[in-house]
C-alpha cells in the first residue's frame, strides 16, 4: 500500500482524536432529548438563565457572612510607605558632628529593605540622647525631632 504524499490539502487527524459535538434536542432516544440535558424546570432551564458566582440559593452568601477586619491603604499597597525604621538609640552610637543620610544607614547595615524606594525614618525611644547630627531622612517622628534638635542637632526632610 502506497503512502500518500503529505501536504496541507493531505492533513488529517488522528482517527478517534475529534469528537462529534452532541446534538441536543433531537428525541429522546439520543439521550439528551426532551430537557436536552438542562435537567428540570426553573431558571438554569431556560435560555439566559444563569446564576452569578457566590449566590447561594437566598442563603446569606460567604463573602457577606466572613467579618470585614482591617485596611491596606493604597499608598501602602504601591510601597511609597516604606521605610527603613532607625531608633534614636543605634544613632546615639555615632560621633558628634556626623551627616546622618541614608548612605550612612546603609553603611551601619540598617537598612534592612534593599528596594530602592525605602526611605529612612527616625523614631524616638527611651535612650538619653544627646548627641548633635545633622539627620538628612525621607520621614521623622515628633518626639524624635524635639530631643534632636534638643540636643544642637538638626533635621532636613528629603523628598523620597
Amino acid at each position: 500500500m502506497a503512502t500518500k504524499k503529505l501536504s496541507l490539502s493531505t492533513l488529517k487527524p488522528n482517527a478517534g482524536s475529534r469528537k462529534a459535538r452532541s446534538r441536543v434536542g433531537r428525541g429522546e432516544g439520543s439521550g439528551h432529548g426532551k430537557t436536552s440535558g438542562r435537567g428540570g424546570k426553573g431558571q438554569t432551564a431556560r435560555s439566559g438563565g444563569t446564576i452569578r458566582p457566590g449566590f447561594e440559593g437566598g442563603q446569606m452568601p460567604l463573602y457577606r457572612r466572613i467579618p470585614k477586619v482591617g485596611f491596606r491603604s493604597r499608598e501602602a499597597v504601591a510601597g511609597n510607605n516604606e521605610y527603613n525604621i532607625v531608633r534614636l538609640s543605634v544613632l546615639q552610637r555615632l560621633d558628634s558632628g556626623t551627616t546622618v543620610d541614608v548612605s550612612t544607614i546603609r553603611q551601619l547595615g540598617y537598612a534592612k529593605k534593599s528596594s530602592q524606594k525605602a526611605g529612612v525614618k527616625v523614631l524616638a525611644d527611651s535612650c538619653d540622647f544627646n548627641k548633635k547630627l545633622h539627620l538628612k531622612v525621607h520621614a521623622i517622628s515628633a518626639g524624635a525631632k524635639a530631643r534632636v534638635e534638643a540636643a544642637g542637632g538638626s533635621v532636613e526632610i528629603v523628598p523620597a
